[in-house]
């Protein structure tokens, strides 16, 4: 089997891969001052709640946007299953040939969505990412990562809206009835959930044009997806587990790839 580690900013996804079948899946808060110790007993505990054994972990693959991490995961999956894991970055083959003008700086994470949404749904496609940040993503007919955008996060704009103000209040983040608030909670909630609908609408409006690809694919992911997606039906599909998917994708392709012996 084969576990995918998603390392975020906010949290780390977990997924376990019963060949092409994903068989489990854990998110787990992001903390800088954890130790590999740590993390190797948090995913020790958590296997067994699935059904599932340290020992049939045979392979790892790994992307993270948060550096102090990605070798404390090394550390404690190499302690816990004697697996040196596939980092995804600079010389992974992953299917996707990234147009950026600096292609190192594209997050792992962003092209393991690509590979994913490619593989999946074809292009050219769009993929939004709710995270910490909320990222837009643009993948051309042939698989190529043309671009993308970056705004705050729903989860970030919310706490920033808490903690720069003396009278407003941190708010569940569900859809009010109205869009017009009748109290605070709700207005603040209205200028999350609508507002932030209404960015998305807009984005993937004009990165369809930017493309000329009218009937593009929509895809959304990430834990605050669903949130959005229940306000609009800009979404062709919702899938909260692509960049798992992704990282498995990326995890075939190099079982037999040198990168030494490969500018890909």
């Amino acid at each position: 089997m084969l576990l995918a580690l998603d390392i975020g900013n906010t949290n780390v996804t977990i997924g376990v891969f019963d060949g092409e079948r994903i068989a489990a899946t854990w998110r787990l808060a992001t903390d800088v001052h954890r130790q590999p110790d740590e993390y190797a007993l948090q995913l020790k505990d958590l296997l067994p709640m699935k059904g599932l054994a340290v020992d049939s972990i045979d392979g790892i693959s790994l992307c993270s946007v948060v550096p102090p991490l990605t070798g404390v995961f090394e550390e404690a999956c190499d302690f816990l299953f004697q697996i040196q894991p596939l980092v995804v970055g600079t010389g992974t083959r992953t299917g996707v040939r990234v147009r950026y003008d600096n292609p190192r700086d594209v997050g792992a994470d962003r092209v393991a969505d690509a590979a994913a949404a490619y593989h999946l749904y074809g292009g050219p496609c769009i993929v939004v990412d709710f995270g910490t940040a909320t990222v837009f993503d643009a993948i051309s007919t042939d698989g190529e990562y043309l671009g993308g955008a970056i705004s705050p996060g729903l989860g970030v704009s919310a706490e920033s809206l808490y903690a720069a103000t003396s009278q407003l209040r941190r708010v569940e983040l569900v859809a009010p009835a109205t869009a017009i608030g009748r109290n605070t909670a709700h207005s603040i909630q209205s200028g999350l959930i609508f507002g932030y609908t209404g960015l998305i609408e807009h984005m993937v409006r004009l990165y369809k044009l930017e493309m000329d690809a009218p009937d593009a694919t929509v895809v959304a992911t990430g834990g605050l997806a669903p949130i959005i997606a229940a306000q609009t039906d800009v979404f062709t599909h919702v899938n909260e587990e692509l960049t798992l998917q992704g990282l498995r994708l990326i995890f075939d392709l190099n079982q037999d790839f040198d990168p030494a012996k490969s500018a890909t």
